[in-house]
């Protein structure tokens, strides 16, 4: 079995960009040109996003509203506790809500993007307003200046929280998150000193927030003098910081390397990557400019760079439902799929985000990622291994300390995915589905699918062979 080339390249295509097709649209992959498609992809990501706002109204009324200090202080240790929890509880909404938008959104290179970043500027905060408002700041400038998306992020309470810049203060100064911007969000390992992350530290020293989540600059908290950072010297504060941060070649170089990883190739080609960063860098941080770079060469659709990248646990969830349109009795389960995977959105293992490629796979990752379409389509059960870490578990405090079976009841439209083929002859349904839900040049022997398929009735053919294909290695790359 093998698949056209124009199907190939706007698989590879919409899976990179994007979270993969829609059944529904499924039959136009062959006949519209990568261009075309690309166009289509930047335009349905150019409007402003609809910001999430998930927050309880208990949660709302008692931190949103907040005044002053004292508000806060004065809360009981059983009030802060319930607080902690509807916060736990509101971020596993958010995270369903961000899941569903990747889903159902037109906007699919933009979300995409946004999980890029999420990665990239990795957080863990157990408070939903920061995490929701850190989120919403990367939607916003996904497809945006890097520049700003860094000097945002920057300034976000969630960021400050997570990497200790509160405490960051003149005489004792907390080095913490001048170190990340340098090693994890801009330059990478090895290219400053230690000397420039203590006098970037001291720049850095006053940037905090307050109780109702606005950044603050605390002038009494605040290293006045003189700094020497990357070769310049003067009275710096952090936004001098980020400005002679993007004024090296580095940074650019450094991001370029990690969106070739992430969106075109797990091994790096240095010649593609210096042009690319050169022109990063030369249009000022434009990151749309950068992906049109990508995804518009020729060199993108190689042989070598398709079939590739292994599917992140987030990206393998939202591609299933974005081709299988169904409903869930309960959401919430996705939240167990993230977590036996590996990857649950605003969960971070730390802060340098999820390290991906083949750390997705191990021996029983791999076993639960092929049964997922089984699970979701035949209400099957799975088992959830716990851990004892109450925060990778976001506050499941339900399963216990031993392995549980979940059953998964789902209600698939079915009907909507056996009308994509009422044109296609029987003879030729087995190639036809392959193209639309394998994007890889791998040849699944027919003969051998033919074994575990039903025969019989047209519509139950067309469904055991999509939930069949979805259950190969082949699906599991991109």
């Amino acid at each position: 079995m093998s698949i056209s080339a124009n199907q190939l390249k706007n698989q590879h295509l919409l899976w990179r960009a994007a979270f993969g097709p829609m059944a529904e649209n499924a039959n136009e992959l062959s006949t519209v040109p990568q261009k075309d498609l690309y166009k289509l992809l930047v335009r349905t990501s150019s409007k402003k996003p609809v910001e999430f706002n998930v927050a309880s109204n208990l949660f709302d009324g008692l931190v949103k509203g907040v005044q002053d200090v004292g508000m806060m202080q004065q809360l009981t240790q059983d009030k802060k506790k319930m607080l902690r929890k509807q916060s736990v509880q509101d971020i596993k909404n958010l995270n369903l809500t961000w899941l569903s938008e990747m889903i159902n959104s037109e906007a699919q290179m933009r979300e995409k993007m946004s999980l890029f970043w999420h990665g990239h500027f990795a957080c863990r905060v157990i408070n939903i307003y920061f995490q929701q408002q850190l989120l919403n700041t990367i939607r916003e400038n996904a497809l945006g200046n890097f520049g700003d998306l860094l000097r945002e992020v920057s300034k976000s309470p969630a960021m400050l929280s997570f990497l200790n810049n509160q405490q960051n203060k003149k005489q004792h100064p907390n080095e913490n998150f001048a170190r990340e911007v340098m090693e994890l969000f801009t330059m990478g390992r090895g290219n400053y000193t230690e000397e420039d992350v203590k006098e970037s530290a001291r720049a850095f020293t006053g940037w905090g927030f307050n109780l109702k989540g606005e950044f603050v600059e605390r002038p009494f908290l605040h290293d006045n003098g003189n700094k020497t950072f990357l070769g310049k010297t003067g009275n710096f504060d952090g936004d001098d910081i980020i400005d002679i941060l993007l004024e090296q070649g580095q940074t650019a170089k450094f991001i370029t390397q990690k969106i070739y990883k992430y969106f075109v190739n797990d091994k790096p080609d240095s010649e593609k990557i210096e042009s690319l960063a050169n022109s990063f860098y030369q249009s000022n941080y434009d990151i749309k400019k950068l992906l049109t770079q990508i995804y518009t060469s020729d060199w993108f659709y190689n042989d070598k760079n398709i079939g590739t990248h292994i599917k992140s646990p987030v990206e393998l969830l939202v591609g299933i439902r974005r081709l299988l349109p169904m409903e869930l009795d309960k959401p919430e389960v996705q939240l167990l799929f993230q977590r036996a995977l590996g990857q649950i959105l605003f969960y971070p293992p730390n802060v340098a985000g999820w390290p991906g490629g083949k750390n997705w796979i191990d021996s029983s990752a791999l076993m639960l990622r092929m049964r997922i379409p089984q699970i979701l389509t035949a209400a099957d059960d799975f088992v959830v291994n716990p851990k004892d870490d109450d925060d990778t578990m976001m506050g499941m405090e339900d399963v216990d300390k031993k392995a549980k079976a979940r059953q998964v009841n789902s209600s698939v439209d079915w009907a909507a995915i056996t009308k994509v083929f009422d044109n296609i002859a029987r003879e030729n349904l087995m190639q036809k589905i392959s193209d639309i839900v394998l994007q890889t040049k791998s040849k699944i022997d027919k003969n051998i699918l033919d074994k575990y398929v039903e025969k019989d009735a047209r519509d139950g053919y067309i469904k055991t062979t999509i939930v069949e294909l979805m259950s190969t290695p082949e699906y599991q790359l991109c």
